[in-house]
């Protein structure tokens, strides 16, 4: 299982905009390499979509089959923000589905009480979910 645990808008090529979905995987423990001592960490990943900024703040704290696995891809650069370091990576995390053939379309009905609860909660904090897309 994945969590929704944010959103962020993002702009691509072309310059239109658009949110992704920010999930990540369950609690993971980690031995560090270098003081060999345990250390809790969880998988991120983001997910393009197609919901305006209500639908994607609503969705936050929803669950959904699947997890965040690492994929390998063409070496790049990365800086470290905590310390300015420019490191060599060779993988991305991503989202991926229980199953190779589960239809890329999935019924999401069993995380539809999360949705409908916090639908209900943005409406009642006086978001009417009317947006404005250019």
């Amino acid at each position: 299982m994945v969590r929704i645990i944010n959103y962020q808008k993002r702009q691509a090529e072309d310059g239109r905009e658009f949110f992704v979905l920010e999930i990540s995987g369950g609690l993971e423990m980690v031995r560090s390499k270098e003081t060999n001592q345990f250390y809790a960490t969880a998988k991120k990943a983001s997910i393009p979509c197609t919901f305006d900024e209500f639908t994607c703040k609503a969705l936050i704290g929803s669950e959904m089959e699947g997890e965040v696995t690492k994929q390998e891809v063409e070496p790049y650069p990365y800086v470290i923000k905590e310390t300015g370091e420019e490191i060599i990576l060779t993988h991305r995390w991503v989202y991926s589905q229980p199953s190779e053939n589960t239809d890329i379309v999935e019924d999401l009905s069993g995380g539809s009480n999360q949705f409908n609860n916090n639908f209900h909660m943005a409406q009642m904090n006086g978001n009417s979910g009317n947006s404005s897309r250019a």
